[in-house]
């Protein structure tokens, strides 16, 4: 939720607000390195299995963190309102699936809480539900962003003006290392992280988008990355959806009421489903036979820059500055690799190069022949 004028960032908080978050400073590059550390140190749990059994539902903000603030309306209880109703769905059409809710009333809640629900619950994917706000009246339409390194200072902005509420939490700077919400340097940490799920979040993100357009008809402002807290903190797939601007007076009458909240719950669900039920129909494909037999290992990793709904040829002009590029189909989404090597330190060395090319978003995946496979699968095949 954002307010920009000639790119100065105004929160809707107070300056009290402003002046306390920038006394969480960073104390360099080491506290950078340590909070990697920790998040890696911490396990992954997400989408082990071949079935997605568990979702967490995240209603943005609560309590005493109030949101963003439209004209007639408070981000919290429409972000609560929308995710009771995006839960009820999906445990009435999804019986297969547990849903555990953040809050599940006007409660305040810490990010670092929220991401903690969903790990200890070992959740298969963790959905955080918001609004956005802006200095102008102007701007409409939904977003939905994944945990990555922000392409814009738009999307940073938005990043901030969430992470902004741990000015709520008591000892915010001990409990997030030192980070700094209004600091563009604290987010620097981010570009370290490379997720083993931006696949599947982007996947969900990108169906949340098209069943938010194609179906309530609202304005698709697209995917985007940026640095969440609460999206760092969970070890499984997430996306962040910001359901409409609360400072534009027809969006926020149309957030505001029972139809438009029951349209875009309705929309979160079935994009939930969608992806739930072709995660589940590749896993069948792949699933290996129960009968066990030697395994030949042809381990080799791949640097993945771009994925897309769409088949786009090879030779194709944005590819010009990347070399060796080989595509795969996974979960509905066209996957764009460059490089095949046999070890890791070679395949990080290349993602280097690829990432100087433009492609800030590419990670290092791991094949055995032809077929994707975690790190997880890796590890045992050595």
């Amino acid at each position: 939720m954002i307010q920009t004028i000639k790119g100065t960032i105004h929160c809707k908080y107070n300056s009290k607000f402003i002046h306390s978050i920038k006394m969480m400073k960073l104390s360099g590059k080491i506290i950078v390195l340590t909070i990697v550390m920790i998040f890696f140190s911490s396990g992954v749990n997400g989408q082990r299995g071949s079935k997605i059994t568990t979702v967490v539902i995240d209603a943005g903000h609560g309590g005493k963190d109030p949101g963003a603030l439209g004209k007639h309306s408070r981000e919290k209880e429409i972000t609560l309102a929308v995710a009771l109703k995006t839960g009820h769905y999906i445990e009435k059409y999804l019986p297969d699936v547990k849903v555990i809710y953040t809050r599940k009333d006007d409660r305040f809640v810490g990010l670092y809480k929220r991401a903690e629900i969903a790990n200890k619950n070992k959740a298969d994917f963790f959905i955080s539900i918001h609004c956005n706000s802006n200095k102008s009246p102007t701007p409409y339409g939904a977003e939905t962003y994944v945990m990555g390194l922000h392409k814009s200072k738009a999307n940073l902005d938005v990043a901030m003006m969430e992470n902004a509420a741990i000015m709520f939490e008591a000892d915010a700077g001990k409990t997030y290392d030192g980070f700094d919400a209004t600091s563009a340097e604290s987010y620097i940490q981010f570009s370290l992280f490379q997720s083993e799920y931006l696949d599947q979040s982007l996947q969900l993100a990108y169906d949340i988008q098209r069943q938010f357009h194609d179906r309530v008809g609202r304005r698709d402002r697209g995917v985007h990355q940026a640095g969440f807290l609460v999206l760092w903190k969970t070890a499984m797939p997430g996306v962040l959806v910001e359901l409409g601007y609360l400072s534009n007076p027809t969006e926020e009458k149309f957030l505001m009421s029972e139809k438009g909240q029951i349209y875009l719950a309705s929309a979160i669900y079935r994009a939930f489903k969608e992806y739930k039920l072709e995660y589940e129909k590749q896993n069948e494909i792949v699933k290996k036979p129960e009968k066990k037999v030697p395994v030949k290992s042809n381990l080799n990793y791949r640097v993945q820059f771009f994925t897309n709904k769409k088949k786009i040829p090879l030779t194709n002009r944005r590819f010009k500055k990347t070399d060796d590029v080989q595509v795969y189909h996974q979960n509905g989404l066209y996957k764009y690799t460059s490089g095949e090597f046999s070890t890791l330190d070679s395949a990080n060395r290349h993602l280097k190069k690829i990432k100087k090319a433009g492609f800030k978003d590419a990670f290092v995946v791991v094949f055995n022949g032809q077929e994707r496979i975690s790190f997880e699968e890796a590890k045992k095949l050595k």
